[in-house]
């Protein structure tokens, strides 16, 4: 009778996570539903739904197991032995982008934020170790940036990106060791079980409702910190905040006027757009031996400005002490219909725990567990 009581069990308990995943399911519904939508153009301080489609800021991300661009990407892979499975790799990473709807653009700040975004790689490996079709791992540097000029464009074409490289963490992601298999796939050095790769991704042109709170840029307290969200696994985004040492020299400076108060007082020629490129929009502070870069020009500057510059005033959408950002993909419909379908299955799994605790209990009253 051991083995039904087991059975039990484990229905009891998978149950309950199911409910617990409904429940979280409900309160994303809930929340979706209850805070009104607004068009961009005509956005209110304070918390409010945003809904349209995405596009890059700054940067963009490249995800590690299909190397597609994007905003926003969740990926793990497990191994799966015959009574087991362990997990190898798992990163989740996102970074600042704009929505767009038909009456305007806003900037979107992520950082704590809860995304909702189902799988859109969901494979294994073969039985004899052949890897799946559309795995394509990461071999470059995690981020990239959003607009190309052509020649880096032209460059990108024509560079040889070897095979079978590993995502060594470099980059501050987790490093996935890749070696080379006995049919010329890539496989992880963890013995020979099967491998389930997953990952799910935002990417410019897809559409996001987000629900978060709009407020100035210059209310936002760490804009810096909060244009980026890495995997809990990494620590905080701010050591200030998990270093009491490093919170007190922050806080003696800043009483005695020692932190810069812009970024030209804090980063001089590297706060100028284009000055890393060698385009600066503006004369750099140089060395008089040094040779002076050629000035970009009106259209570079324009873009340089587009694409880094935040007035103070503007408004942009983030999290606040009160309510994490929700970032769910596609429409409000679409996601609210998606977590409704989540809660359904916590139903089902409350009557399956149910059930299993039931079934349990009577096993152990007639002597099953003897």
């Amino acid at each position: 009778m051991s083995g039904p009581i087991t059975l039990a069990v484990i229905g009891i308990v998978g149950g309950l996570i199911l409910l617990w995943r409904g429940l979280g399911g409900y309160r994303r519904a809930a929340l979706i539903s209850d805070v009104a939508g607004a068009t961009i153009s005509a956005i209110a301080v304070g918390q409010n739904r945003v809904s349209g489609t995405i596009e890059a800021a700054e940067l963009t991300l490249t995800s590690p197991l299909q190397s597609q661009p994007c905003v926003y990407y969740r990926a793990s892979v497990t191994e799966e032995g015959e009574r087991s499975e362990s997990r190898v790799f798992r990163d989740e990473r996102a970074i600042g982008f704009r929505i767009r709807d038909a009456s305007g653009t806003i900037r979107v700040f992520p950082r704590g934020a809860v995304f909702d975004v189902p799988d859109l790689f969901n494979a294994r490996s073969g039985v004899l170790g052949e890897e799946p079709a559309g795995l394509d791992l990461r071999t470059g540097p995690a981020t990239d940036v959003s607009e190309k000029d052509r020649a880096t464009q032209i460059a990108d074409l024509l560079t040889v990106h070897p095979a079978g490289q590993a995502l060594d963490g470099s980059d501050g992601s987790p490093a996935l060791r890749a070696s080379s298999s006995l049919f010329g796939a890539t496989a992880f050095g963890l013995g020979g079980g099967r491998r389930h790769y997953r990952e799910a991704r935002l990417a410019v042109g897809d559409a996001v409702t987000v629900v978060g709170m709009v407020l100035p840029f210059d209310q936002l307290a760490d804009p810096d910190g909060s244009d980026a969200m890495q995997d809990s696994d990494h620590g905080d985004l701010d050591p200030a905040s998990s270093d009491p040492e490093i919170a007190a020299d922050l806080a003696a400076a800043e009483s005695r006027g020692a932190i810069a108060t812009s970024p030209e007082q804090a980063w001089g020629n590297a706060a100028i757009p284009g000055f890393g490129i060698g385009r600066p929009t503006r004369a750099p502070s140089l060395d008089p031996a040094a040779a002076m870069p050629a000035l970009a020009t009106a259209d570079e500057a324009a873009r340089a400005e587009r694409t880094f510059d935040i007035t103070p005033g503007s408004l942009i959408l983030a999290g606040d002490p009160s309510q994490r950002l929700l970032v769910t993909a596609g429409t409000p419909a679409a996601a609210a219909q998606r977590a409704d379908d989540r809660f359904i299955l916590g139903l089902l799994g409350a009557v399956l725990s149910i059930g299993c605790a039931v079934a349990l209990a009577w096993m152990i009253s007639s002597g099953g567990a003897l």
